[in-house]
């Protein structure tokens, strides 16, 4: 069997160091916003090149915290991708604000600045990009857009860890950026974990004292906030996993550009890098007209495999109501044809010639 994500391999490469630091964290006893919480954060902005960056307990907080702490609420419209994870759209309406569908770029899959464009309105606050699937963004054109109509730019980094443009991380482009720990992630604890970074001293405050039950003293609460704090044991995990961030990130795009070789001649879509950004991988999808054939092979074989998304937003019937009458030609498109093949920092070669090899032996039958 060969898995979407070997967490196995990875964890067997960091068990001594994980052990170590679990057992300490126990012997202490701090548990709640701990010394590793702490070093993690410092580690992160560092990494990351940014002045703040906050733990908490999700990608979706993540994403919900910065927006309260952008200002966004109750009337306001967010801009964002309906080809993307539903947690985007819920943090959105979390806070009463309405997700604007648009259309995606049908090379990257990410969302299309044009379009952005043409979907501004008098009610538009914010613009809420995803890095899907790992690859940047066109950010230049979507902060051109954002600056010249005033709107808040919240990065969606929740599969982009590591990711970049012309060497700024993203997530330190916008005014926030979110980022999820999911154990999938190019960057994953052993459960939810996230986090938001800012270069805001004012935004940052906010966050810590909304991811803290709205307080800043012990016992005195100046707003009504969450209970969304980044656990110290995950913090753990995710120090000895980010001194090796790097290391996972290469090993990804490695296998994505030998699976993107091996099939280059086969009549499918392999992913596009759009030369503006660091591509790291998240996923490694590809569009298939014969995409069933293609999923049923592999599956007899044992061979992981996804489709990440089958049904875009603007589709979900959680959305269908407010979105009548929406049409996203190429986002529909896309999650109609595309599907996903294993990747992660420990697939070996081998396993990217055996995967390849089957999708060949379907698609030239």
């Amino acid at each position: 069997m060969i898995p979407m994500v070997n967490l196995k391999a990875q964890y067997a490469e960091i068990k001594a160091e994980v052990e170590q630091g679990l057992a300490q964290t126990i012997e202490n006893c701090s548990f709640i916003l701990g010394p590793n919480v702490q070093a993690f954060e410092k580690e992160c902005a560092d990494y990351l090149g940014v002045k703040h960056a906050i733990g908490v307990a999700s990608g979706t907080d993540a994403l919900h915290l910065a927006l309260i702490a952008e200002g966004i609420g109750a009337g306001d419209e967010v801009i964002t991708t309906s080809f993307t994870f539903i947690a985007t759209a819920e943090a959105i309406k979390y806070v009463g604000a309405k997700p604007v569908f648009v259309d995606i770029d049908p090379k990257t899959f990410n969302i299309c600045p044009d379009a952005i464009a043409k979907a501004i309105t008098t009610k538009t606050k914010a613009v809420m990009p995803v890095h899907l699937f790992g690859q940047p963004a066109n950010m230049a054109k979507i902060k051109a857009l954002c600056d010249q109509h005033k709107l808040k730019l919240i990065e969606d980094c929740c599969q982009s860890f590591g990711a970049s443009i012309n060497g700024v991380q993203t997530g330190a482009i916008g005014d926030a950026g979110a980022y999820s720990f999911f154990p999938s992630k190019n960057l994953g604890a052993f459960g939810d974990g996230g986090l938001v970074v800012t270069n805001s001293d004012e935004s940052a405050a906010k966050i810590k004292r909304l991811r803290n039950h709205g307080s800043d003293v012990r016992y005195y609460h100046d707003v009504i906030g969450y209970n969304s704090r980044l656990d110290e044991m995950q913090a753990v995990i995710l120090r000895a996993k980010l001194k090796r961030i790097e290391q996972y990130n290469q090993a990804r795009r490695h296998a994505a550009h030998l699976y993107s070789e091996l099939m280059a001649d086969l009549p499918l879509t392999t992913p596009f890098e759009d030369g503006l950004g660091v591509h790291v991988y998240h996923q490694y999808t590809l569009l298939c007209d014969r995409r069933d054939e293609v999923l049923k092979a592999l599956q007899d074989q044992q061979i992981g495999c996804a489709i990440y998304y089958p049904v875009p937003l603007h589709q979900q019937n959680v959305f269908k109501q407010e979105c009548a009458g929406v049409s996203l030609p190429v986002t529909e498109s896309v999650a109609a044809r595309c599907m996903s093949l294993p990747i992660c920092s420990h697939l070996a070669d081998e396993q990217v010639k055996e995967i390849a090899a089957v999708i060949r032996g379907v698609l030239t039958a």
